[in-house]
């Protein structure tokens, strides 16, 4: 009998253990996915921590899942797949279909959005089954080792520039450099905005610089952030990809008028924002989910234009507790990426 190994932990925080599963046959419209590469995302805390209402132990996560499709489930050939296709998976693992949102074609905010490593075993394994609607083509230009964090950092960060009112020419701020700010920045400067890189301490500045920011502000420095993007005439729109509220409070008097703040990092601390710094000047306000697998496909066929890769470290799987733990440090450079070679 055939199997696959998987790394998994056995209880909420648990340490990743290495075990091997027997190789599971895809149902209607899945597929069987033999995994090349999965990216760590800081996400997959949530899942295994036990942090979100319905993760189910043991727990595999990993949702920036890259590979080939092995196994057709019924029904998938006739929507265009076939065995081989080189295919990701990212935080948009599926949808219900038949949802209010899903009825109106808003298929990233589904009610009942499926994701892998929460409502299904993700890729931190050798095999995956996913729902057909899930997969995203990888241009063959594109090594899985990039195309799976694209499929959830990249498409979190180009989705939500090219969603947001910003225009080429615009003055656009981007919170943080690190897994998705990384990324944010080199999509702000090939969609023609004014970049703004905004991090924490001055030697961060010729980093944002290389990936093509015209400016630097240091949030550290005696200079408030708001005041700080307001000498620059005021951003249209701050994508803040730093997951801390109060950073990213910090921007909105920076906003210009009808400027926007999309907040793409997650904190569970609210942000101190009054009412009276949106009024007078229009400023919005506004979450961003990532993007569905149509949205995950636009995203790698302009990484492939622009020349945009993820900076990655890669290890194999069998390393994932120690991937896991430089991610949680905050010392992965900038994105870890298991490998199953």
């Amino acid at each position: 009998m055939s199997s696959y190994r998987v790394a998994q932990v056995a209880a909420p925080n648990g340490t990743f253990e290495l075990v091997e599963r027997e190789v599971p046959q895809p149902g209607p419209g899945h597929v069987r996915i033999a995994v090349e590469a999965c990216g760590v995302c800081h996400s997959d805390a949530l899942f295994v921590g036990g942090g979100l209402p319905g993760v189910t132990f043991p727990d595999v996560p990993g949702h920036e899942i890259a590979g080939r499709i092995e196994e057709l489930g019924e029904g998938v050939r006739e929507r265009g797949w076939q065995a081989g296709d080189r295919v990701a998976v990212g935080w948009f693992g599926g949808s219900c279909g038949h949802c209010g949102p899903c009825r109106e074609g808003d298929f990233i905010v589904c009610d009942n959005l499926k994701v892998p490593g929460w409502t299904y075993d993700g890729g931190f394994a050798e095999k995956v089954i996913a729902p057909v609607d899930a997969l995203a083509r990888i241009p063959e230009a594109l090594a899985a080792s990039d195309a799976g964090p694209l499929a959830c950092a990249g498409v979190t960060t180009f989705n939500g520039l090219r969603r947001s009112p910003g225009r080429p020419g615009d003055l656009v701020a981007v919170l943080g450099l690190g897994g998705l700010g990384h990324l944010g920045v080199q999509y702000a400067v090939a969609m023609g905005f004014e970049t703004v890189a905004i991090a924490r301490g001055p030697q961060k500045a010729d980093f944002a610089r290389q990936l093509g920011a015209h400016h630097y502000v240091d949030s550290t420095s005696a200079t408030p952030v708001a005041e700080a993007l307001q000498a620059l005439g005021g951003a249209k729109v701050v994508l803040a990809t730093a997951g801390n509220s109060e950073a990213i409070s910090a921007t909105v008097d920076g906003l210009a008028p009808r400027g926007e703040l999309v907040a793409i990092g997650a904190d569970t601390a609210p942000l101190d924002i009054s009412p009276a710094q949106l009024l007078m000047a229009g400023r919005v306000v506004r979450g961003h989910p990532s993007g569905t697998s149509k949205d995950v496909e636009d995203t790698m066929a302009f990484s492939v234009l622009h020349g945009i890769r993820p900076m990655t470290e890669k290890t194999p799987l069998g390393d994932a507790d120690a991937a896991f733990q430089k991610m949680l440090a905050g010392r992965a450079r900038f994105r870890m990426v298991l490998t199953m070679e």
